[in-house]
């Protein structure tokens, strides 16, 4: 039987929020290794739909050390051209990724983690969560959804527009994702939108800069946050979309029928399809063992640092681990303050670490 591999430091995922991680822990001179269960690097990125793009110009999509490089032709950037910059990211800081690798679980033991994966156990004396949520799709309850005949999609699982050619189809949402899949839908669809309040849209000239600034001065307590901005950025498809008149909202329905949806007052709509743009949980599956979910199954942090576990830190999961940690360029800075507490934590001296660092810039 094989010796079970021993690191000081496990990142779990190799995403965005995980190569962060590793930046910082390559710089920190740790032993560590970042498993990842997808079978290419790039993340979640690389599972969107093929039109999205990213909210602001590529330098500001950048993670700590190496900025994205500009798209040629493209103001910002796309997925293809996201998915390609985390890869070279990877290769480029020689980052320890072992794909695929799926964690099936984390136990305490001796003072350490076990980490059960798909490959056999793996042990550390530290932990970084970096899951992220796109496997953890939400849908929430509505009465009838069972029973309905059409077809029910997620963000997660949006193919693009050509499946929905000339259908009725039912957008459901007031975020981000819900207007640009509204776009795209309107297209080549006949399209109705509902979302639970009015959706509030930024002014035009509001991009992610200007939402990671907010957020950045909230931090120092200069703002109160960028929910006071709107929630929707106006992409370039979005604002093509509102010239178009397509982006007036009904409110929330009461419940699917078998052929469409039912408001109060006895309003009923024919559709063949529904997408959800209902957003995403944490994707703390692996976790369970561990027993750290508080009454709101959320797992009780310090910034990014499991109270419960302080080797344990939960990185780029929203606002929830720190401000705009769900974005590229955020999550750098939360990646800085894990990596910095969790060296801390193991050698009980951060002098002592040194700075040794991949290749830079």
């Amino acid at each position: 039987m094989s010796e079970t591999p021993r690191h000081e430091v496990i990142v779990i995922g190799g995403g965005q929020a995980g190569l962060a991680a590793g930046y910082f822990l390559r710089r920190a001179g740790a032993d560590f290794v970042i498993l990842d269960e997808r079978q290419q690097g790039g993340g979640a990125w690389q599972h969107m739909w093929p039109s999205l793009r990213l909210f602001s110009p590529a330098p500001h999509n950048s993670l700590p050390g190496w900025p994205m490089p500009p798209q040629p032709g493209a103001e910002f950037p796309t997925v293809d051209h996201a998915v390609e910059y985390l890869r070279e990211y990877e290769r480029r800081y020689e980052l320890p990724v072992r794909r695929p690798v799926r964690v099936d679980g984390v136990r305490r033991t001796n003072g350490e983690f076990l980490v059960d994966t798909d490959a056999g156990p793996w042990s550390a004396k530290g932990l970084v969560s970096a899951t992220g949520t796109w496997r953890a799709p939400y849908v929430p309850a509505y009465p009838g959804m069972a029973g309905f005949t059409g077809t029910q999609w997620h963000t997660s699982s949006y193919p693009g527009p050509e499946p929905f050619r000339r259908q009725r189809v039912l957008v459901v949402g007031g975020g981000n994702s819900a207007a640009q899949i509204l776009a795209e839908l309107s297209t080549v669809a006949d399209t109705t939108w509902v979302t639970r309040r009015a959706p509030r849209f930024m002014p035009d000239e509001v991009d992610g800069r200007v939402l990671f600034d907010v957020a950045t001065r909230r931090l120092s307590g200069a703002a109160n946050g960028v929910s006071e901005l709107g929630d929707i950025v106006m992409v370039d498809s979005v604002r093509e979309a509102r010239e178009r008149g397509v982006l007036h909202a009904l409110p929330m329905f009461d419940g699917l029928t078998r052929r469409g949806a039912a408001w109060a007052g006895g309003t009923e709509r024919e559709f063949d399809s529904v997408v959800w743009c209902t957003g995403f949980r944490p994707a703390l599956r692996q976790l369970r063992p561990l027993g750290l979910r508080g009454r709101q199954g959320r797992i009780p942090t310090e910034g990014t640092r499991s109270v419960e576990e302080p080797r344990l830190h939960l990185l780029g999961y929203g606002e929830w681990t720190g401000a705009a940690s769900a974005t590229l360029i955020g999550v750098g800075r939360t990646a800085r303050t894990a990596v910095a507490e969790l060296t801390a934590e193991l050698d009980g001296s951060p002098e002592q670490r040194s700075t040794v660092t991949g290749r830079s810039g």
